[in-house]
């Protein structure tokens, strides 16, 4: 048994159980005149126009399907996917832009997703399709501010520590499309989401900062996030300043809990990690594998998280009642603080960080990658490793150690071998963890 081989192929029929084609065919359908989008039954012959919009990274596929079902129902749509995401539609256009740093075409392509929300009536149908990278491609910025200002904010936030709640606090008060505030400029059309969550937990508040949902969070949040990690300083002074005015009550919060123009926006989550790790269990079961999940909300520090990992397998493998070979399984989305100047990922680095703690083990092999395919500003979704792999790699001359404290995990795994390269995927439902013991 090649378990390298095996951990992957299970990794991979857990992303292809959440690709867009099939998440979004499963909840859109139309019969005798009605569509049925999520549990939501709609007549479609009541509506004046059908409006489509979207942000992340599987929206353009997941608008393909909606395109399959409605054809030339739809009015005009625009949806605005990570560079390399696009794909060819007939009604609705697509923009690429930056993730997970936006960038201009962002702002632009998010310009005119609020122009075709904001033109909707109450006769009108808004479809929105969600997945994970939409905080970052639906972006805007307060007035004054500059696109640079927004960029390095969002550097410094995804290279703190903070995790996407935290993160996503701070965006949606520097926007006027996140936090709810895309179903407010569409209110009082109907506005139906269907939603891939990237978010452990699947909080609808959380994913691609809640656009069409209600918004827990306050400007005061935002403000202790950026002093919890050090980063008021860091910031221009006038996203500071415009935070200070949301507080002292000189710009409205986002729309909360019980507000009216959420009576007419349904949302759906149509996929998320609890259903690619299903998937990974019936692949590993195939295999043979006694297969476990054990968690579904993996977070927290990443060096923690592997420790507990590698820990929890050590137990497996020693424990006689349990049928070897087994697999456990884990999903979820750990945060790292970047202090080298290396290049790699979350997913590489969780998978150099376990070589390391797998050294003085046998029969323990740990893939760690993302759904989306891409760790990292790296072609790679994430890495395999066993208790081969740091002794092959000091025999190859390679210092692990200093791979893993320069963050440069890529070019340790460029060397040593155990990439996993699957290119886009269009999807996006956070990290899959796959270990299997023999």
């Amino acid at each position: 048994m090649d378990a390298k081989i095996i951990a992957e192929e299970i990794f991979l029929a857990g992303v292809e159980s959440v690709m867009p084609a099939q998440m979004t065919g499963r909840n859109i359908f139309k019969s005798k005149g009605r569509i049925f989008l999520g549990n939501k039954e709609l007549d479609v012959g009541k509506f004046e126009h059908v409006y489509v919009i979207g942000a992340g990274k599987a929206s353009a596929k997941m608008a393909l399907e909606i395109e399959s079902v409605l054809g030339d129902k739809i009015s005009s749509g625009h949806v605005v996917v990570k560079y390399g995401h696009g794909c060819k539609l007939q009604y609705i256009d697509v923009s690429e832009a930056g993730h997970p740093v936006p960038d201009a075409n962002g702002y632009a392509a998010t310009k005119k997703i609020l122009e075709l929300a904001k033109q909707a009536t109450e006769n009108d149908l808004v479809i929105c399709l969600i997945s994970g990278g939409g905080s970052s491609l639906l972006t805007d910025l307060p007035a004054d501010s500059s696109m640079e200002e927004l960029i390095t904010l969002n550097e410094l936030l995804l290279r703190s520590g903070a995790d996407i709640q935290e993160i996503n606090a701070v965006r949606k008060h520097l926007s006027k499309v996140k936090g709810g505030q895309l179903a407010q400029s569409a209110f009082p059309a109907t506005v139906v989401t269907l939603i891939l969550s990237d978010v452990i937990g699947d909080p609808l508040h959380s994913i691609a900062s809640g656009p069409t949902v209600p918004d827990p969070t306050t400007f005061a949040d935002a403000i202790a996030v950026l002093n919890k990690y050090d980063l008021h300083s860091k910031v221009s002074p006038i996203l500071t300043a415009y935070l200070r005015m949301g507080i002292n009550g000189l710009i409205p919060e986002t729309p909360k809990p019980g507000d009216p123009v959420f009576t007419r926006s349904h949302n759906f989550i149509i996929g998320s990690n609890k259903i690619a790790l299903e998937a990974c269990k019936k692949k590993a079961s195939d295999y043979g594998l006694n297969s476990f999940i054990i968690t579904s909300q993996l977070d927290g520090d990443l060096a923690g998280a592997a420790k507990e990992i590698v820990d929890k397998a050590i137990v497996y493998q020693n424990n006689s009642s349990v049928k070897k070979p087994c697999c456990l399984l884990f999903g979820g989305e750990t945060t790292v603080k970047v202090t080298g100047s290396g290049v790699g990922g979350r997913n590489q680095h969780f998978a150099l960080y376990a070589s390391i703690l797998l050294k003085d083990q046998t029969g323990i092999t740990l893939l760690s990658a993302g759904t989306d395919g891409n760790d990292g500003p790296t072609p790679a979704a994430g890495a395999v490793v066993d208790t081969n792999t740091y002794p092959d790699a000091i025999y190859k001359g390679l210092k692990v150690e200093e791979y893993l404290q320069n963050f440069d995990s890529y070019h340790f795994f460029e060397k040593a071998g155990g990439h996993i390269i699957t290119g886009p995927t269009m999807t996006n439902v956070m990290d899959l963890i796959v270990v299997i013991i023999e």
